[in-house]
């Protein structure tokens, strides 16, 4: 049962991701006109994925830190080490890029990376959840 609370969580959030990232933010600015206004909402949103992507990670690191030892196998501990990694992309475009692309510094700079780094927390949360999918199969 627990596995597949873990397999739920993990899908919240890739489909997360997925959905602002690659649908609603692209929609923001193609409907809304103004790029600044656009640009404004999709921040909010980007910053409320973030916390879910902090609330999901902690969930997933407290299924796999609650395994006992004899069941946290090699596959559990590389699962730990994608959730740490897309954790890590999403509190660093939060606290680190994000507020450098609010103030438009070297924004062109800024907006890459914090792309890049929402693509590869995308690609983490996609790989777990691959992972935990056959897993249970």
């Amino acid at each position: 049962m627990k596995d597949r609370i873990a397999l739920l969580v993990a899908a919240l959030w890739w489909g997360s991701l997925t959905t602002i990232g690659f649908l609603v933010v692209p929609m923001l600015f193609a409907q809304l006109g103004n790029p600044t206004v656009a640009g404004n909402f999709a921040g909010r949103l980007f910053s409320a994925q973030s916390w879910v992507a902090l609330v999901c990670g902690l969930v997933l690191l407290t299924h796999f830190r609650s395994k006992a030892p004899e069941r946290a196998d090699q596959s559990s501990r590389v699962a730990v080490a994608w959730v740490l990694a897309a954790l890590l992309l999403a509190l660093l475009q939060e606290y680190a890029v994000a507020p450098r692309i609010l103030a438009r510094e070297n924004l062109r700079l800024w907006h890459s990376l914090g792309s890049a780094m929402y693509l590869g927390q995308w690609l983490c949360a996609g790989v777990l959840l691959w992972r935990l999918g056959r897993r249970d199969a």
